[in-house]
C-alpha cells in the first residue's frame, strides 16, 4: 500500500478529520485497484483543476472522488440502479452523518453521479468538474499531455497502476453485470457489450416508436 501522506505532484490530501475518514473507510471496504483508482482520481482532478484556474474545496473534491466507484463492491450488485447512484449515495449518507451542510453534501453527489456523464459536469461546480475530469484522465487518457510529464510519473509511483485497462474494465464488467438495465444510455452499455455473452444493448429509438403511444 503506497504512503498515505505523500504529496505527488505537490498536491496535499486534506489533513482533516473527514478526509482521514474518508480514507480509511474506501481503503477498507473496497480493493487495491478502485482505491488506487480513486487515489488518482483525486491528484489528477486537482492537477488539471489548476491548469484550468478553478477554485475548488479540495475536502469536497477528496471525498468525491474516494467514493465515486463504491458503488461497484458486492453489496450494491442487487440493487436495480445505476452504480454512480449508489456511489453518490454512500457519500451522502456518509456526509450527513458528519453533519456536513447539505449544499457540499449537493456537490459531492452531483460529481459521483454525473462522472460517467461526459458534455455536463464541465460546465458545472468546480468539485463537480474535476471528479470526471479527474475520471476521464486515468481510465480514458483524456487531455493526457495537459499534465507534465513529471507529475503524471508522481501521481502513478505513490499509487501505481498495473495491467489498470483490462482490470478496471473487469471491475466494471462485475459491478454491473448483475443490473445490465442500469446501462441504457450510458456508456457502461459498451463494457456489457464486450464482456457478457448475450447483452441486448437498450435502443432510444425502439423504446420510443414501441411506447404505447398511438402516435
Amino acid at each position: 500500500m503506497a504512503d498515505d501522506s505523500s504529496v505527488p505532484a505537490g498536491v496535499r490530501v486534506p489533513d482533516t478529520r473527514l478526509a482521514r475518514e474518508t480514507t480509511e473507510l474506501v481503503r477498507d471496504s473496497t480493493s487495491e485497484l478502485i482505491y488506487h483508482h480513486s487515489r488518482r482520481v483525486y491528484f489528477f482532478g486537482s492537477l488539471q483543476g489548476a491548469n484550468r484556474g478553478l477554485s475548488v474545496d479540495p475536502e469536497l473534491l477528496y471525498v468525491a472522488a474516494m467514493f465515486h466507484d463504491l458503488g461497484l463492491n458486492e453489496p450494491f450488485h442487487g440493487s436495480g440502479r445505476r452504480f454512480e447512484v449508489d456511489s453518490a449515495d454512500e457519500a451522502r449518507h456518509f456526509l450527513q452523518a458528519r453533519q456536513v451542510p447539505e449544499d457540499s453534501v449537493r456537490r459531492v453527489w452531483t460529481a459521483i453521479a454525473l462522472h460517467t456523464t461526459p458534455g455536463i459536469p464541465e460546465f458545472m461546480e468546480p468539485e463537480v468538474a474535476l471528479v470526471t475530469a479527474g475520471v476521464e484522465y486515468d481510465v480514458l487518457g483524456i487531455g493526457y499531455h495537459d499534465l507534465d510529464e513529471a507529475d503524471r510519473a508522481a501521481v502513478v509511483a505513490a499509487h501505481p497502476r498495473p495491467g489498470f485497462k483490462q482490470r478496471i474494465l473487469d471491475a466494471f464488467t462485475e459491478g454491473i453485470r448483475s443490473k445490465p438495465q442500469t446501462t441504457f444510455g450510458n456508456v457502461k452499455a459498451d463494457v456489457l457489450a464486450h464482456y457478457v455473452p448475450g447483452f441486448e444493448r437498450g435502443d432510444f429509438v425502439r423504446t420510443i416508436l414501441d411506447s404505447p403511444w398511438a402516435e
